[in-house]
């Protein structure tokens, strides 16, 4: 479907979400244990579905994933930041891999996130990453490390899908890794640290207010480096919005537009963004890593009662992204 005939409702309320607003702790971000999850799936099913609904963001303990493997993977994300802006100009952003620095223009603010960062979609890699010279092992960790990922995403999923009365492999089979189809993404992120002149003229977000294209994301963040703020539907509002503190063992996971879709708005995709600090805040680098749970492009993003026209997840994904970068990316 063209982008002319397709109605980006999202986009929509995206353009209204600029304002500060306020910070609010009183609304909780659960933290769910899916440890044992062949035998809890049901109960963790019951608990994943009400933290959705709620908030749209949750918190998943005991997830599988070693923390010394999360930190190595943070390890890997600086050293490749680190590299020369000459060397990462090597492999630009383009169909929503490579690297790109202030290019993310959000609806919200019209201006450029103060950041950079690396996107890996495996089937559109080719030329685009550093090379065993430049980063010794990079691939492979990252490769590794976006398998783990996926695998937990899969779990996560597994339990919407049976919620919403599908096969509790449907978004498995969406989400199809070894189909050249494949779309879901693995995004480094570094968020520049806050140069002594600028501490006390923060006008400018890290990352302004959205939501995310996907089904569903999963976010690693390291402690300490805080800033990310969720605004749940029920505050929209008055943007009052609810701080999620850095948990290095924890993956704060949210629901995404395609499976808010997905799901006739049942399972909310909510906004949020990553404040600049306060004065007398960590002014340093912020590192974040996540993955996008993102349907195959062949995939067809249907609405149960047909609340919203059918759209393939690539076409969905496209015009999300043309959106949000400058030069059309």
């Amino acid at each position: 479907m063209s982008n002319a005939t397709y109605d980006m409702a999202e986009l929509q309320k995206e353009s209204r979400m600029g304002a500060i607003g306020s910070e609010t702790t009183t609304r909780e971000i659960r933290r769910i244990d899916i440890s044992d999850f062949e035998n809890r799936k049901a109960e963790i099913a019951d608990q994943l579905w009400d933290a959705a609904v709620d908030v749209g963001f949750f918190q998943i303990a005991n997830h599988g994933i070693d923390l010394s493997e999360i930190r190595a993977a943070f390890e890997m994300a600086e050293r490749f930041f680190a590299l020369p802006d000459e060397v990462k100009g090597q492999y630009p952003l383009k169909a929503n891999a490579g690297w790109e620095s202030r290019a993310q223009v959000r609806p919200s603010t019209g201006t450029a996130d103060q950041k950079e960062s690396y996107q890996i979609t495996r089937t559109r890699m080719e030329g685009l990453y550093p090379t065993e010279e430049e980063l010794p092992g990079f691939k492979k960790a990252m490769h590794d490390f976006e398998l783990k990922s996926w695998e937990v995403g899969m779990k996560v999923l597994s339990c919407f899908a049976l919620k919403l009365g599908f096969d509790e492999d449907f978004f498995r089979r969406a989400h199809d890794m070894d189909s050249s189809t494949y779309q879901s993404t693995l995004r480094l992120l570094h968020y520049y640290a806050i140069p002594p002149e600028m501490q006390d003229k923060l006008s400018l977000w890290r990352a302004g207010a959205h939501t995310d294209f996907d089904c569903l994301t999963l976010l690693y963040q390291r402690q300490g480096q805080g800033g990310l703020q969720v605004l749940p539907g029920k505050e929209a509002e008055n943007q009052a919005w609810t701080p999620i503190p850095p948990e290095e063992d924890l993956i704060t996971c949210n629901i995404g537009d395609m499976l808010m879709r997905w799901s006739d708005d049942k399972l909310p995709s909510n906004f949020h963004r990553v404040k600049n600090p306060l004065p007398g805040e960590y002014m340093g680098p912020r590192y974040s890593l996540a993955f996008f749970c993102q349907a195959n492009t062949d995939a067809l993003i249907e609405s149960p009662t047909g609340k919203y026209a059918p759209i393939t997840a690539g076409d969905y994904l496209k015009q999300r992204i043309a959106a949000n970068f400058k030069k059309g990316y």
